[in-house]
This record gives C-alpha cells, structure tokens and sequence, in this order.
C-alpha cells in the first residue's frame, strides 16, 4: 500500500439501485485514493445538495445515497462528476485517538500463533503493533467497525483458518494488511492480538461511533491491570476518551 496517488485516477460514476450513485476513485486500497474519497465527502458535506441524504466512504469510492424524487440520477452524476474534479490526494489533519491497549495473552488468545508465524516474541508485537499510526480507511462489517491500515510488514499474516463464532468486543485484530477493532461481539476471522477497553460503539453516547473515516489511531500499550480498571470504567460509562488533532503527516 502506497500512501499517496502522484496522478489521480478519473472517477467513475456508477449506478447502486435506484437511490444511490457511486463514486469510485481507484481499484487498491490507497492512502492516496483514501484521501480523495474524503476530500469529496467534505466537499458534498459543504455544498448540502438538496436530496443528498447520506454519505458512506469506503476504501476507493463514496456511495451517496439520495432521494429521486428531489434530484433526479443523472443531475446528481454530472453534479458529482464536476465536484470530484480538481481533488487533492493529499492526507488532510484530522482527530488522532490514542486508545489503551492490552496485549496480554488473557485477552489476546492468538498472540502465541502470532509470534510463532512472525518470528516475533509477544512483547516484539505489542511493540511493533503499537508504534505505528493507523489511517481509518472505512467503517464496515458492524456498526462502528473499524478498517485500519497500514499494519507494520512483520505483521501481515492471513486471516484465521477457523474462524470463531464469538469475538469479544473491543479486540485488537490484524489480517493482511488492515488492523481493526471490533466493535461489539461478533463471529469473525481475524487474529486477535490484544483488546482495548473503550468501546468503538456506544449507544450511550449521541454519535455512537467513535471513529470515522479519515481518523488516525496510535494504540497505548497498558498492563493487564490497567486494562480491567478501564474496562470496568467503560461498563459504567465513565471512561471518556476524547481526540488530539492529527499531525499533517501521520503514518
């Protein structure tokens, strides 16, 4: 994965049934095509297009989803073929959130298969895994899920061949090339290498997403202790994390 795009791709408009267009940018997850897909969010957030209704940023396009009865499908295509033009595939600064991290095998079960693929002892993980600043390229999968890149080279493995049924909400996981955060309790797939106490999705608060699109994430290694007094803080609703501003060159 590269992080910037030296000559952005045209944009292709493309049809999503009959209340949604999509503007795709590229065909590799990008830091430089991430960056386009959200400068042409802020752009649309800007402009508020009358029958726009919603926004959803993915890893090469912006969906945008609108009402046909307020703008017809091809006044939004040439309304977005004209906004997309012009874009700058650079990172802009954002919200940085720096989220406690455990690494402790109690709650990391597959730290030990991690380190016996790397290489790796557990602690060399933690390390490796935490010193690295983390690009939110999209939300997906589950309400507040998010895909994080780009995990540090010694960490790229596949996903897991055996799936599990129950992944607790709050574990850090890596596959391939994105690290995540699962939001609630889940199936899932990936290799599980530590948990964080805040919750990423939180009906309790008035946007129960934490992090959006075009955030960055630094994870702040805490001892087993520290983890299940945060976590306790978190069930009772008093742990409040709140966002630095992002350098201008964070990755």
């Amino acid at each position: 994965m590269s992080n910037a795009t030296r000559d952005p791709p045209r944009p292709r408009i493309l049809t999503s049934g009959d209340t949604a267009l999509v503007v795709e940018f590229g065909s590799a997850i990008d830091r430089g095509v991430s960056a386009l897909v959200l400068a042409l969010t802020e752009r649309l957030e800007g402009a508020a297009l009358p029958g726009v209704t919603e926004l959803v940023p993915t890893f090469r396009s912006l969906m945008v989803h609108y009402d046909p009865l307020v703008i017809a499908p091809a006044d939004l295509a040439a309304r977005l073929e004209a906004m997309a033009a012009g874009l700058d595939a650079v990172e802009r600064p954002g919200r940085l959130w720096r989220l406690p991290a455990c690494y402790d095998p109690a709650v990391a079960p597959d730290i030990d298969d991690v380190a016996a693929a790397t290489g790796l002892t557990p602690d060399e993980i933690a390390a490796c895994h935490s010193a690295e600043t983390y690009h939110v390229y999209m939300l997906g999968y589950l309400p507040g899920f998010p895909y994080m890149g780009d995990t540090p080279e010694p960490l790229r493995l596949p996903r897991r061949t055996d799936p599990r049924v129950k992944v607790p909400g709050g574990s850090i996981a890596i596959a391939t090339a994105m690290t995540a955060v699962y939001a609630i309790e889940s199936p899932g797939g990936w290799n599980l290498i530590g948990r964080t106490p805040v919750r990423v999705w939180d009906l309790r608060r008035e946007s129960p997403a934490l992090l959006a699109a075009g955030d960055k994430v630094r994870f702040d290694p805490v001892p087993l202790a520290a983890f299940e007094s945060l976590a306790a803080r978190a069930a009772e609703g008093t742990l409040v994390i709140t966002p630095e501003p992002a350098p201008g060159d964070a990755a």
